[in-house]
């Protein structure tokens, strides 16, 4: 009988830089579209994509790049705008939890004190920014007239490359087969494509067995 083994969470390392974005038909044109800075209009940018489309390596890359700071659209503060706004600024899930908070009226503040001080602005989120749960009109007119690079979910080949590199981050070396055995057998997104690792992982830990084709057919089969 394989000895149980532990569940204890290793370290996992989100690799952000440019070397290791991969690119395929699904995101080249957002790339080329963040590459254009300082060249955007009124420099500022929406990238738009699903969840774990990789619109936050992305984001950090431009802001690696030319020194921008990051920040969660959560975390956004009316009283923090001037400050915000002396450098170019990432502010990430930008589509979230707006409408009618404060952070939707941090957003509007922001977006006029770099205007002002003629600072990059990148809004990442989900959905295009004229969707996004805005109550403010004058928030609302601003957000519809950004460019958006859009991430489309993965062909084969960048899921497969998700695959690999989310296996990675956590320290899980895998054999190609492995995932030329689940791309056919799992939905073509990148949320499914975390969802899948999560789980081999977690079943591997909890069996004290190695994340393979066995343990990703019991999975998918049982």
């Amino acid at each position: 009988m394989i000895p149980r083994q532990l569940s204890i969470d290793l370290p996992r390392f989100n690799a952000r830089g440019r070397e290791d974005f991969m690119t395929s038909p699904a995101n080249a044109r957002a790339l080329a579209l963040v590459d254009l800075w300082p060249a955007w209009p009124e420099k500022r940018l929406a990238l738009i994509g699903p969840e774990g489309a990789g619109k936050s390596h992305l984001a950090a890359i431009w802001a690696e790049d030319i020194g921008a700071r990051r920040i969660a659209a959560a975390s956004l503060r009316p009283e923090d705008a001037p400050a915000l706004a002396e450098g170019p600024l990432v502010v990430e899930d930008a589509d979230r939890d707006l409408a009618g908070s404060e952070g939707e009226h941090a957003l509007f503040h922001l977006w006029n004190a770099c205007a002002a001080a003629g600072k990059g602005l990148l809004l990442t989120g989900r959905t295009p920014p004229k969707d996004w749960p805005v109550a403010l009109p004058d928030l609302a007119s601003r957000l519809s007239s950004l460019t958006p690079a859009v991430v489309s979910e993965p062909d084969e080949a960048l899921l497969s490359a998700v695959l690999v590199k989310l296996f990675s981050d956590r320290q899980i070396a895998v054999r190609p087969a492995l995932v030329q055995f689940l791309l056919p057998r799992m939905e073509r997104s990148f949320a499914a494509a975390h969802g899948m690792v999560d789980l081999l992982d977690e079943r591997a830990l909890a069996e004290g067995r190695e994340v393979d084709i066995p343990l990703a057919r019991t999975l998918l089969e049982g």
